[in-house]
């Protein structure tokens, strides 16, 4: 969610529910002008057969059959690093979508000696995974962000860009997510299983495309050490929260 921090003046903000980049003003944030969507990146989700329970192992039929995408290029484009490259694939069933997040690591950063059942409030200070999901792709500014770490910790965040502070904490989805860590291969993977109705989804069908973009954070230190990978790159912006660049995620048969 944070991709670069200003110290204590960061924290306060942070605080107070907003997420920036060096030198944007919380005014910037909420008056962002509606805007029409400016990615036409694509992930197909397949449908699944059967609903599952998340467990972190991504060797199952299900994600070996549905389609990937694949970064490793920092949040601007500007930059590429291998070796935290990620990985996602999705897919859906009648009653919930799913994703699978493959990520390359050197290094770990985590919370340590915390409950991993809590809701973790400024996880993105650490490493993570991040799905942001619009399923209702006419309301740009309206979406919801999905977080977890290697070590399972995670956070779920309803998104109102004309409001103040952006993002609601005490939304709960309900949603399910498992990871594991494959230290021989500097892997983690993390499984997430998101119940539709949480998102004021009644149903979905084959050819409905909804709006999406796939975050990562890695490495330790401050953020001026640290990396901030994108799927569909946000040039233009000084946030993740640009949701005019979200991609396209096709939900297909």
């Amino acid at each position: 969610m944070v991709l670069k921090t200003m110290g204590p003046l960061i924290g306060a903000l942070a605080g107070a529910g907003l997420a920036l980049f060096p030198f944007s003003r919380p005014s910037q944030i909420a008056t962002l002008p509606q805007q029409s969507y400016a990615s036409d990146l694509q992930l197909l989700a397949k449908r699944a057969p059967a609903d599952f329970r998340p467990d972190g192992d991504l060797s199952k039929t299900v994600w070996k059959r549905a389609n990937s995408v694949k970064f490793d290029h920092d949040a601007s484009g500007k930059s590429h690093y291998p070796e935290v490259s990620t990985r996602v694939a999705s897919v859906w069933t009648e009653t919930h979508i799913y994703f699978a997040l493959w990520s390359r690591y050197d290094s770990l950063n985590v919370y340590e000696g915390e409950d991993p059942a809590a809701e973790r409030w400024q996880l993105w200070d650490r490493d993570v995974v991040e799905v942001f999901l619009n399923p209702q792709p006419e309301r740009l500014n309206h979406y919801y962000e999905f977080e977890v770490a290697p070590n399972n910790q995670w956070i779920d965040l309803e998104i109102d860009k004309t409001k103040e502070p952006f993002n609601d904490a005490t939304w709960n989805s309900g949603f399910e997510h498992a990871t594991r860590i494959d230290a021989k291969n500097h892997i983690w993977t993390a499984e997430v299983r998101i119940p539709i109705s949480s998102m004021n989804v009644i149903a979905i069908h084959p050819g409905t495309d909804w709006r999406a973009n796939f975050f990562r954070a890695a490495g330790n230190g401050s953020d001026d050490h640290r990396k901030f990978l994108a799927w569909s790159i946000i040039p233009e912006g000084k946030t993740f929260h640009l949701p005019n660049r979200f991609g396209i995620l096709k939900l297909v048969n």
